[in-house]
């Protein structure tokens, strides 16, 4: 009997000066903290080991965040996987309530900058409406019913992963992938409201019509694929009530 176990995984890049406004806020609960370096040039790496000396280090094996990621998603066994960006523009303090909805029966959680209570200093007019466009087209594509979509601040069972096909996905892209891919295996999905602060410091490698190309062509590309859930249907994700009463999960456990 057991509580399930947590993974916080940062993708980072000369992210020193910003790293104490993310692992310092990082809950105590967690289990696990990795930071995915992608050869930074500064010192990200000593900085975020004397933050957190237990800090697990991953180096990246190609450029780009969704290799990051996936770099992460490899070097963890936990039961759950939170996925949260090194820049200081999103509060660790939020991540009670994305586990806290897994543990309430969702199998993929996603924070959206566009609910009651969430919001964002750190998007410009074409951004939005960019990312207004994509929600539109991901809604008639797909269906489901999300308020955001290029916000990567995302946690979920591990074991969904068997139900995502990243191969292709190394950019930015890899967060609309995976909420589309999310919808297409029919897993449960919740939406909570996140708050998006300015970067902190530095700036973003983020490329607005470079990067928005990217997430456009993905959306079209699993338009007209099959989902990876229907291309692994050999692997079951186990229901959410059995894996709650294997695990003896409390929802009102204080970790959370």
């Amino acid at each position: 009997m057991r509580h399930p176990s947590v993974c916080v995984i940062v993708p980072a890049k000369n992210e020193a000066r910003n790293l104490p406004l993310v692992l310092n806020k990082i809950p105590g609960w967690v289990d696990e903290v990795i930071l995915v370096d992608g050869n930074s040039e500064d010192d990200t790496i000593a900085v975020a080991r004397k933050l957190r000396p237990d800090i697990k280090i991953v180096m990246q094996d190609r450029p780009g965040k969704g290799a990051a990621l996936k770099c992460g998603f490899n070097a963890t066994r936990a039961d759950i996987i939170v996925m949260i960006d090194a820049d200081g523009s999103m509060d660790p303090a939020e991540i009670p309530a994305f586990v806290g909805a897994l543990l309430s029966g969702a199998d993929f959680v996603k924070g959206s900058r566009f609910l009651q209570g969430g919001g964002t200093r750190d998007m410009e007019w074409y951004r939005r409406l960019g990312n207004w466009g994509f929600v539109k087209l991901v809604t008639w594509r797909f269906g489901g019913k999300f308020t955001d979509l290029c916000y990567g601040y995302i946690a979920f069972w591990r074991e969904s992963l068997v139900r995502f096909s990243l191969e292709n996905d190394d950019g930015f892209e890899i967060e609309t992938s995976m909420n589309v891919q999310a919808l297409q295996a029919s897993l449960a999905i919740s939406e909570v409201p996140s708050y998006e602060a300015p970067r902190a410091h530095g700036v973003s490698n983020l490329r607005t019509i470079p990067d928005g190309w990217r997430v456009l062509k993905t959306i079209v590309r699993l338009g007209f694929t099959p989902s990876a859930g229907r291309l692994r249907e050999n692997v079951s994700i186990p229901m959410v009530r059995q894996r709650l009463s294997a695990m003896s999960t409390d929802i009102r456990d204080p970790r959370v």
